[in-house]
């Protein structure tokens, strides 16, 4: 039996390759849209992969279903609950799925949606199961929420007794020993406490995981529903893109180099220019009007909660890196992407009119412009973070609600804008001075350097 994990840190998501060594065939579950890394796994072991199962739509990310089906021929496997434009194969609880000896077998574990399933994996038919890809339903750390479903119209109290069940009649109920493969890790807004390890059981869960300990229903869905992260606007586009017959994802060779002329005429069309280089070098100068969203970190998620995803999308960024950028970006399904500034430098030189600074300032400069200038301090953290204290005073937007919020901001004083550790208040401060904010500024190490010489506080 080989199962293999295919881990994006940026999308905290994990994907998977199972297969017989025997038979040579092979599924791949919640695979992303570059399949790239299946194909060439399943080619150096033999494998044919014949079948590609969602444990069910997911909201955070376009899957590489439709991708996968085209270059294999693979069939499409959903729970049964699922309803799609394009064909599927629908499976209910106790189905089973034979690789030759490897064996399948699906669970019904509604709760994240009403759709999701988790896949037992058996070496041979009648073994004891060696793991379970339990999608969303369960986490290293916590449980899926029930409320990304609610764009699509479904019921989040409803969702969160249909999780409680889930966890506690049919996964719980696996022996101890059974390995537990999720479809997120830590930093993923699909729940709130997930944990950086890639792996566990469910023996050590049912030790570890708050989560799962014996609790009555009303207070496992009161726990569920409270403190998890704000939803990026980009989530319900995809959880419905995920149900459609869509383009497939580009090949890198698409990807355009455009002259100064050439961003002038997407930006005179409304094209939004996306910067991609780090917030240090962001505030060294940028074009006015740009977004910094820096590739090294959760690049795609935090695009997708600053951009609209119908937005056209030229790029900015260090030398060889624009494919990087543009794939990342489809894996969300931000195709629309005309393509990156060739030489960056030698064009913000051409175009010195619109070319600005950022500014950075360090926790001394953030504390004098906050008590002596008035300014007002914005924490872009998400609702779980801010429950460990806080800037007295602050005002308090979760980054992926910032486009739609900012006009709570106070336009006539400045802003010091602040995220726990420097990344994400760099994309803060550019979107409010993309919005017309105009005296806006950020603070070098986040939350974590604010604490370092003060106490915290939830004022």
């Amino acid at each position: 039996m080989i199962v293999n994990q295919y881990y994006l840190g940026c999308l905290s998501h994990g994907s998977y390759l199972i297969g017989d060594e025997r038979s040579g065939q092979a599924v791949v579950v919640d695979p992303r849209r570059d399949i790239g890394e299946y194909l060439a796994d399943a080619a150096a072991n033999n494998l044919t992969i014949t079948g590609v199962i969602n444990t069910h739509f997911h909201a955070d990310f376009v899957a590489g279903h439709l991708e996968l089906a085209q270059a294999t021929g693979a069939w499409i496997g959903y729970g049964r609950r699922a309803e799609t434009e394009y064909e599927i194969r629908t499976f209910s609880h106790g189905d089973k799925v034979s690789l030759g000896e490897v064996e399948l077998e699906i669970l019904e574990t509604p709760g994240h949606t009403w759709e999701s399933i988790s896949v037992l994996v058996r070496e041979q038919s009648g073994a004891s199961p060696d793991a379970v890809l339990t999608g969303d339903a369960l986490f290293i750390g916590d449980v899926g929420r029930p409320d990304l479903a609610a764009a699509v119209g479904a019921d989040p109290d409803e969702l969160a007794r249909a999780l409680y069940a889930s966890i506690h009649d049919v996964l719980m109920k696996l022996p101890d020993d059974v390995r537990v493969l999720p479809a997120h890790g830590a930093g993923s807004a699909c729940g709130k406490n997930l944990s950086d390890e890639l792996e566990s059981t469910i023996g050590a869960q049912r030790m570890m995981n708050l989560s799962v300990q014996p609790m009555g229903e009303d207070e496992f869905v009161a726990m569920i529903r409270s403190g998890q992260p704000a939803i990026p606007e980009y989530f319900a586009v995809d959880a419905v893109l995920n149900r459609q017959d869509r383009p497939l994802i580009g090949a890198a060779s698409d990807l355009r180099a455009l002259s100064v002329r050439d961003l002038q005429d997407a930006a005179a069309r409304g094209a939004r220019i996306l910067d991609t280089r780090s917030p240090e070098d962001f505030a060294e100068g940028h074009l006015a009007g740009s977004l910094n969203v820096g590739l090294d970190g959760r690049f795609a998620e935090t695009a997708g909660m600053v951009i609209g995803s119908d937005e056209e999308i030229v790029l900015i960024t260090h030398a060889s890196r624009e494919e990087e950028a543009a794939m990342r970006l489809g894996r969300i399904g931000f195709d629309r992407v005309a393509g990156y500034l060739n030489e960056p430098a030698r064009a913000f030189t051409e175009l010195g009119d619109i070319v600005q600074r950022g500014e950075r300032v360090d926790v001394e400069t953030f504390d004098t412009e906050r008590q002596n200038e008035g300014a007002t301090v914005l924490d872009v953290r998400n609702p779980g973070e801010i429950e460990d204290g806080a800037v007295p005073g602050s005002v308090r937007i979760p980054l992926a609600e910032l486009a739609q919020r900012h006009n709570e901001v106070p336009a006539d004083r400045p802003v010091l804008v602040h995220c726990a550790g420097g990344w994400r208040s760099s994309v803060g401060a550019s979107t409010l001075r993309a919005l017309g904010h105009t005296n806006v500024k950020d603070l070098t190490g986040g939350y974590s350097a604010w604490t370092a010489t003060h106490e915290p506080s939830n004022a």
